[in-house]
């Protein structure tokens, strides 16, 4: 009776388990290095798909299997890198044509126009506005133009 018990238990566990939904929340971090290889599937047997030749590139997590992280970029770019290439995101990137104020508002001085795509290094964020340094410029940037996240 009690191994009878026991059957009917692990069968319903097995049954249950595999209908079970993991909850995996996105979260963003940014390229270690200036090469980084992004494979088809999460492990060094997957072929690579594309090589990203960009440091500090950010990018979001979308799933992780053992030590690969499944990742999208800002351009729907997907793939599998291994998170020795990753750390901390402390970068984000242009989505739109915009300006770099001195200070944060949009009634400052413009300190430079940057086109889309261009990298941005956080330095610090206020409520919506970030101050970031990029090439030459520092100044601040309205956050609803960017693409990424530094929490």
């Amino acid at each position: 009776m009690i191994y009878f018990a026991r059957i009917i238990i692990i069968s319903y566990l097995v049954f249950f388990a595999d209908n079970y939904s993991y909850s995996f929340e996105n979260y963003f971090l940014m390229l270690k290095n200036d090469e980084v290889n992004v494979r088809y599937g999460p492990s060094f047997d997957y072929p690579i798909k594309f090589i990203y030749k960009k440091k500090f590139l950010p990018v979001e997590i979308i799933d992780k299997k053992e030590n690969f992280r499944r990742i999208i970029d800002h351009k729907k770019n997907s793939g599998w890198i291994h998170i020795s290439q990753l750390q901390k995101s402390k970068s984000l990137v242009a989505l739109n044509d915009t300006n770099i104020f001195k200070k944060a508002s949009k009634f400052s001085k413009p300190v430079a126009k940057i086109k889309s795509g261009r990298l941005l290094l956080v330095k610090k964020c206020e409520d919506r506005w970030c101050k970031i340094k990029t090439g030459e410029y520092t100044g601040w940037v309205d956050s609803k133009y960017l693409w990424g996240s530094i929490k």
